[in-house]
């Protein structure tokens, strides 16, 4: 199947209905479990990898699927991928346990190591976000039609930075004071990439580890709102492209002329 013949509102659908799996769980009193990064997973994470894995199968089988619950396919096969759908089932786990609303479903598609559709879906607030390469971003609130999005191009003063609930480190801190003077908008998941695609974040600086799926997504849809996601160095984020799934640390950004990197000590 052809990119331009994947229909985007099929991928919402798929997750809408991962995050109604999710939303089935959340109410209950369910259970944490450790996986072998110390990380928290629940039984929604895997609920929802279930209905994206046999949905996208379904809807695209000839496509490969990597997903933060399948993530142990080595990479001498993964190599061998020139499209794939990367997805995190349940991105904000942490958000999650603390049942404060802020996690999401992420899907994305992977073409020749670059993110070219990305939807982010939010369980409890029923909000999506999508985007796709030459064809804009958009929100769509409960009930509405899609709105597009657009980056912010050119910040003002204070900078307003996305930053994550959960994760704080003092590489963060230093660069935060090098920035100057700065607003915080705290907020978990990918929703902080999509608070830079819709304008209402300058930057995201994330100086901590991540993995490929927690930004596939997100890329998507930033890039097609005219922001950017990029190394330290200023550089795209790459996919597929080795062994590790881990991320560098990178900036999520809509001012394309403003050095990012330079505030780093």
């Amino acid at each position: 199947m052809d990119i331009e013949q994947i229909q985007i509102e099929k991928i919402i659908s798929i997750a809408q209905q991962a995050g109604a799996a999710i939303l089935n769980i959340y109410d209950t009193d369910f259970s944490v479990y450790e996986k072998s990064d110390q990380s928290p997973l629940t039984e929604a994470d895997l609920a929802a990898h279930q209905v994206i894995v046999n949905s996208l199968m379904e809807l695209t089988p000839e496509i490969p699927i990597l997903s933060e619950e399948s993530a142990h396919i080595p990479y001498s096969l993964r190599s061998t991928w020139s499209r794939y759908w990367l997805i995190d089932p349940l991105d904000g786990t942490k958000e999650f346990v603390k049942r404060n609303g802020e996690f999401t479903v992420n899907i994305a598609l992977i073409d020749n190591m670059r993110p070219v559709i990305g939807v982010i879906y939010v369980p409890v607030s029923k909000v999506s976000y999508y985007g796709s390469v030459g064809h804009g971003a958009f929100k769509i609130l409960p009930g509405e039609k899609p709105e597009q999005i657009q980056a912010t191009a050119n910040h003002g003063s204070p900078i307003r930075v996305a930053g994550s609930r959960s994760h704080a480190g003092d590489s963060l801190k230093r660069y935060l004071e090098n920035l100057g003077e700065h607003e915080i908008i705290s907020m978990g998941s990918s929703l902080k990439s999509c608070l830079v695609a819709e304008g209402k974040a300058d930057i995201y600086p994330r100086l901590g580890p991540t993995s490929e799926w927690d930004t596939g997504a997100a890329q998507a849809v930033v890039e097609a709102a005219g922001g950017r996601i990029t190394d330290t160095n200023m550089q795209p984020l790459p996919y597929n492209s080795k062994d590790s799934l881990l991320n560098p640390d990178f900036f999520v950004f809509g001012n394309l002329d403003e050095d990012w990197s330079k505030y780093l000590e």
